[in-house]
């Protein structure tokens, strides 16, 4: 829940002085170059001046192409039915227009001549029927289907209507206390942005009256059907008085979006943006096939020690698999955090600013919540889960390869996703190739009609060639000298006696700090048998050795966070989020 004066978890998080790309962590941004726009302009658009205003102050030029067709049209009152990607400047698309419609009736209104203020006991009469209400009665309405994207549209309508006189901007969201929510509510704000299934929760108690509502927006309403909300859709719609102009954005506008357009929509004005597929030509894509999640955890723990590894950000499907996995990462030595919508600001920002000063080697993140990134150092992007939107996958590898460098974006895939790979592949129009290496081989052999790829590299055996991580008697990946007699090292640099987060013994841990070990009656790394890691050998360490980031738990870093509880909401992927 965030109110227009809260500022939003992205907000913070698109921050230049904390390392981010300005245009990319503020996707909404149209076009924010030196140049003076020679094209249309905001003002062309029908903007009022306030809006215009607010606008430059926040760093925009000229309108993007969707901004440009769906802003006069939506104006003029028109049902919208837009397919655009994400990044293109959807937001402000049906934002602005709308704010322009409350600009336009607050001017009205001042026109209008004032009535004499009463005096004495009916002028207090008159004052206490104008007190909050407790039924919120929006003008406009904005659904969405996660969290975060409904705290980036709030921040959003808070921007863009910042120069207008009264106009609060609410955001109801599932996982947040029903009082805040309430006390919120009780203000009567002109703007409500909602996931369906907590707004649905205040409709039913009364506390939301839609009988008002003179404008509906559906954001990214493909992902909302997809995720199971056709029937909280058509719940909410048949609150609505019929005469409400309705916008649906949407990445296709066929299939469900289809079914559903012709009762929602009015002879609307269908827009269509070309999405560009971005090349990534300086991107190395390989995909890993993994038989379990064993297999996947002592597979990446290999990978993350690549001696061309400089930081790495690792992709999972929810924020509590971030949270698990930045601290197994955490265990085993590598200097991790976990950055995802659930954790306080303070620590995002901490999380931010210890990436950019290199004190994090490997970010654990949620898609939303890594949007924006820039970090030279970023050479390596993994996706622990693939995405289930092919479209996501394209802003997650652009995490690396920033600025014209070269990176390395792997998939690590269980067979039961080949349709979601195959999702990708169509959508970047080409196969991923399959990597196999020595020691990680799948138990079921990968497919064989995928165009081109094939076996990686083997690792390195006694010696050989450079490769991903380290075992046995070769070269060993990772950062630093993995010499295994203890002492002090850097992260990523384990004394053989040590294991990987992969394959776990019980030895004793001091918890006090992220990569503190003692001595614990551990199996050496240095010879494995069985392929996956497993330790066999005899372990050296002198128990004394340290690694990791070496801050205090509870710092927002590695496996306790501050302030993060596990909610209702964090259900495993593919299952129904109101996020």
């Amino acid at each position: 829940m965030t109110s227009s004066n809260t500022q939003s978890p992205l907000d913070a998080i698109a921050n230049d002085a904390l390392g981010l790309d300005a245009a990319a962590a503020s996707p909404e941004a149209a076009v924010q170059a030196d140049e003076t726009p020679t094209g249309p302009t905001f003002a062309s658009l029908g903007l009022s001046p306030e809006i215009v205003s607010a606008l430059t102050a926040a760093g925009y030029k000229a309108p993007t192409p969707v901004q440009e067709r769906a802003i006069p049209a939506a104006i003029a009152g028109r049902d919208l039915l837009v397919s655009s990607p994400t990044g293109s400047g959807k937001t402000a698309a049906f934002m602005l227009p709308a704010i322009e419609r409350f600009a336009q009736m607050q001017k009205a209104q001042a026109a209008q001549p004032r009535e004499p203020r009463p005096q004495g006991q009916q002028g207090q009469a008159d004052r206490r029927q104008r007190r909050p209400q407790p039924v919120a009665r929006p003008g406009l309405l904005v659904l969405t289907p996660t969290r975060e994207l409904a705290m980036q549209v709030t921040t959003a309508a808070s921007t863009y209507g910042q120069h207008l006189r009264r106009l609060r901007t609410v955001s109801i969201l599932g996982g947040v206390a029903y009082g805040q929510q309430l006390m919120l509510l009780a203000k009567n704000p002109e703007i409500l942005v909602a996931t369906p299934g907590r707004l649905l929760d205040h409709l039913e108690r009364g506390r939301i009256d839609l009988s008002e509502l003179k404008m509906l927006v559906l954001d990214e309403a493909d992902r909302m059907l997809d995720m199971g909300f056709i029937d909280d859709i058509d719940t909410i719609v048949a609150a609505t008085p019929e005469s409400r102009q309705t916008m649906l954005f949407s990445a296709t506008l066929d299939g469900k979006i289809a079914s559903i357009t012709g009762r929602l929509l009015k002879d609307p004005e269908r827009i269509e943006i070309v999405r560009k597929v971005e090349a990534n030509s300086n991107i190395a894509q390989t995909v890993h096939y993994v038989d379990d999640r064993d297999h996947k955890d002592r597979l990446l723990d290999h990978l993350l020690r690549d001696e061309s590894l400089d930081q790495a950000v690792v992709f999972t499907a929810t924020k509590m698999d971030a949270d698990q996995l930045a601290g197994k990462l955490a265990d085993a030595g590598f200097e991790s955090a976990a950055l995802h919508g659930d954790l306080p600001q303070g620590a995002r920002n901490r999380t931010i600013r210890a990436l950019r000063e290199r004190r994090v080697r490997v970010l654990v993140a949620t898609d939303v919540a890594a949007r924006g990134i820039d970090i030279p150092g970023i050479t390596h992007v993994f996706n622990y889960d693939l995405p289930k939107f092919a479209e996501d996958y394209v802003h997650r590898i652009g995490r690396t390869g920033r600025a014209g460098r070269s990176g390395v974006a792997v998939s690590l895939v269980h067979h039961a996703e080949q349709g979601a790979l195959k999702r990708i592949e169509r959508f970047v129009r080409a196969p991923l190739p399959v990597n196999v290496i020595e020691g990680f081989e799948p138990r079921k052999a990968p497919p064989s009609n995928r165009g081109f790829g094939g076996r990686g590299r083997p690792g390195g055996g006694n010696g050989g060639g450079r490769r991903f991580g380290g075992n046995g008697n070769g070269k060993p990946g990772g950062y630093g000298n993995r010499g295994g007699n203890g002492g002090e090292r850097s992260f990523g640099d384990r004394p053989q006696g040590e294991r990987s987060f992969g394959d776990r013994s019980n030895g004793d841990r001091n918890g006090n700090s992220w990569g503190n070990r003692s001595e614990g009656s551990r199996g050496g790394y240095g010879q494995r048998e069985g392929g996956y890691g497993a330790s066999r050998g005899e372990g050296n360490g002198n128990g004394n050795s340290r690694g990791g980031y070496g801050q205090p738990r509870g710092d927002g870093y590695g496996r306790s966070r501050e302030g993060y509880s596990a909610r209702r909401n964090d259900g495993p992927r593919g299952a129904r989020r109101d996020s």
